[in-house]
């Protein structure tokens, strides 16, 4: 991410491979950064945007709503998991996850591409990000245990597709942030496990 400022106007240009992002408070200083780029290199305006690495974007006078409709619906497609039954909750509050469940090893390999799957899904799903956490401890030994819960979270993914964050216009910028942890949560180790979130404004912002 890029950021200039010009007395009171700023602009920010956020780069990724070969997408631009260029944002500001002034229409005049996003347009001369884009004909000055567009005189170097060859590049197309798409204009306001609405899909951005699989987020889609939609924006109106009043907000901004993110979220990965598209993208979750690819993944119940991809597990075979599209016809499956909706779930509430994408976590069992009383089942305790560990290492040696008892449960048959599963292939390693396809549960990591789910755990992949569902950790950049939760890019704009901070709702799911503790349990996919907790889920990817177990990328290297993983059982049927661990699979059926990994599904769960795909089952409850298909009931809220739409899910999202949503940005409102608001006149105070107020950063706020919340964290907290468990004692010892993990059977295996006992380690504890730490989670925070961070809003600026009107939304989340940054999340773990």
């Amino acid at each position: 991410m890029y950021v200039k400022h010009n007395g009171a106007g700023i602009l920010i240009i956020s780069l990724y491979v070969d997408d631009l992002l260029v944002n500001g408070n002034h229409t005049s200083l996003m347009e001369k950064f884009k004909l000055e780029m567009m005189e170097v290199f060859e590049m197309t305006d798409l204009g306001l945007m609405t899909l951005f690495l699989g987020m889609e974007i939609k924006q109106s006078e009043h907000e901004v709503f993110i979220c990965q409709k598209k993208y979750a619906k690819e993944i119940l497609k991809k597990f075979k998991l599209d016809e499956c039954k909706e779930i509430r909750a994408p976590m069992n509050q009383k089942e305790k996850l560990n290492k040696d469940d008892g449960t048959a090893k599963i292939d390693q390999a396809y549960f990591r591409s789910m755990i992949g799957c569902l950790m950049y899904l939760s890019t704009t799903r901070p709702n799911i990000l503790n349990v996919v956490s907790i889920l990817s401890r177990f990328i290297h030994y993983a059982s049927e245990m661990h699979l059926k819960a990994s599904k769960r979270v795909i089952r409850y993914v298909k009931g809220t597709c739409d899910f999202g964050i949503k940005f409102t216009r608001s006149k105070e910028f107020e950063l706020v942030g919340f964290s907290n942890s468990d004692w010892g949560g993990s059977i295996d180790d006992m380690r504890s496990t730490l989670g925070y979130c961070f809003t600026f404004g009107s939304g989340f912002f940054c999340w773990c």
